[in-house]
């Protein structure tokens, strides 16, 4: 089929879908809040059934479940060759609802755009995949290959009890390779790809310095929680934005010299990115003359996110803080390794007098790339050019995180992440949105993708 064919049929099918999709978005299935778990997973079940797959609900080994799916090749596809989708039904919280112009969990259309927590991430993505396969098992000969997927239910809080069961199941989701769960349209209307992903070391630090919160007048000889954390946080970081922690950079792979290449060649906007987010400042690789592009790529990071001591309220209450807290997310490039970070950490603080200050590792996964050259990555890239007007972009991963390294270690495969999202999706914030457009297109490269999977992996 070529592209109006394609288009033609998925247009077609898309009402149908749009409205499976709102209904899955109606689930406020919040994993942090432990909000609608059971019945989103019967909704998930019952949508596969219909597309007339298999599926396994896994909740033997703790966690939320795991959905296993399966969908058997057609009588004119080649059952020798397996895909693998990863997706996941949990979403993040919707606060702060203030700043949601509808309901977060009554998915709302209004000028092309389908408002919704989730719409984005990630739900959009697995009822445009579904959608893909039954529209191909419409078609002569049915299905071209086996497809399966492994949709979990904790992604959105690191993905905690995962690896359990992809050790127990690693026969049930072997597979040729693996399409991930998110991607997007950027700034220029560019479908977005990458073909890897950033670890996290996310940790938390606690300092305690009393047992309850003080009149703020004992500061005069009382040492502040507050004061000292912050302290502990400044030797971490320079005003260059440096990271100064020992031993933080151990073991890092160096990129080859095809990573670089595409790394240089990635499309990138300082004016686009500083009027998407608002910036205040200019953006922080400037002072050290860094290409923004190869740090989101190829450096780690470390990012406080989160800072919580005494009061915060409206006005004023005149206190010395008995504790404080902060988040500190690290995100991690090949070659590092979470533990090791936050052992670094803490060599840091007792090196530098902060012994009191506790480190409590929160979430820890490790990076991944694909190879390069697997013909799976050029695949997935080939025929995004037969459904997109613009030259799509593939990088070697992802700035953000998710637990793809379990899959490669665990299911040797190559994996590339594509999906329904754009550049103005919002997604963790306030009015996360996809465009119908972009989910017409991704059903139809989805399509396609499939129909030329086992060709370009025998070949």
């Amino acid at each position: 089929m070529n592209k109006e064919q394609v288009i033609g049929i998925v247009q077609e099918n898309l009402p149908h879908a749009i409205e499976k999709l709102m209904q899955y978005l109606r689930f406020p299935t919040v994993s942090a809040q432990h909000k609608a778990i059971p019945e989103t997973v019967e909704y998930v079940v019952k949508m596969i059934h219909e597309v007339g797959g298999e599926t396994k609900v896994l909740d033997n080994l703790g966690g939320n479940p795991v959905v296993y799916a399966f969908f058997a090749a057609g009588s004119e596809g080649d059952a020798s060759k397996t895909i693998l989708f990863y997706d996941h039904y949990d979403v993040q919280p919707p606060e702060p609802f203030h700043e949601w112009n509808t309901e977060p969990f009554n998915p709302t259309i209004i000028d092309g755009k389908l408002y919704a927590r989730g719409a984005a991430d990630n739900k959009g993505d697995l009822v445009a995949r579904l959608t893909a396969i039954q529209i191909l098992q419409q078609q002569a000969g049915g299905l071209p290959c086996n497809i399966k997927f492994l949709i979990e239910g904790e992604e959105e809080i690191g993905s905690p009890n995962l690896e359990p069961y992809l050790r127990a199941y690693k026969d049930l989701f072997q597979a040729d390779a693996c399409i991930w769960e998110f991607g997007g349209k950027d700034e220029n209307e560019r479908i977005s790809m990458v073909a890897g992903i950033k670890g996290m070391a996310y940790l938390e630090l606690t300092c305690v310095g009393a047992d309850i919160d003080m009149h703020s007048s004992v500061g005069a000889y009382v040492d502040n929680a507050a004061w000292r954390l912050i302290q502990a946080l400044a030797t971490m970081k320079n005003q260059e934005n440096e990271i100064l922690v020992a031993g933080f950079f151990d073991g890092i792979e160096e990129p080859t010299a095809d990573e670089k290449k595409v790394v240089s060649e990635l499309p990138f906007s300082e004016e686009a990115t500083a009027a998407l987010y608002g910036l205040k400042r200019p953006l922080i690789t400037a002072a050290n003359h860094v290409d923004p592009r190869e740090a989101m790529v190829f450096h780690p990071t470390m990012t406080i996110c989160g800072l919580d001591s005494g009061y915060t309220g409206e006005g004023a209450k005149t206190v010395l803080p008995k504790s404080a807290k902060a988040k500190l997310d690290c995100r991690l490039v090949p070659g590092q390794d979470p533990q090791h970070i936050m052992n670094c950490i803490e060599h840091h603080l007792e090196k530098h007098g902060f012994t009191d200050i506790t480190v409590t590792m929160i979430n820890g996964q490790k990076a991944y790339r694909s190879d390069f050259h697997h013909p799976f990555v050029a695949h997935v890239l080939d025929t995004a050019r037969v459904i997109y007007d613009q030259e799509p972009v593939l990088s070697p991963n992802a700035a953000g995180t998710g637990p793809m390294y379990i899959f490669g270690e665990q299911l040797k495969l190559p994996v590339v992440s594509t999906g329904v999202g754009w550049v103005g999706c919002k997604v963790h914030a306030p009015n996360e949105s996809i465009r119908l457009k972009d989910f017409e297109e991704g059903i139809a490269h989805m399509v396609v993708m499939l129909s030329g999977f086992a060709k370009a992996l025998s070949e």
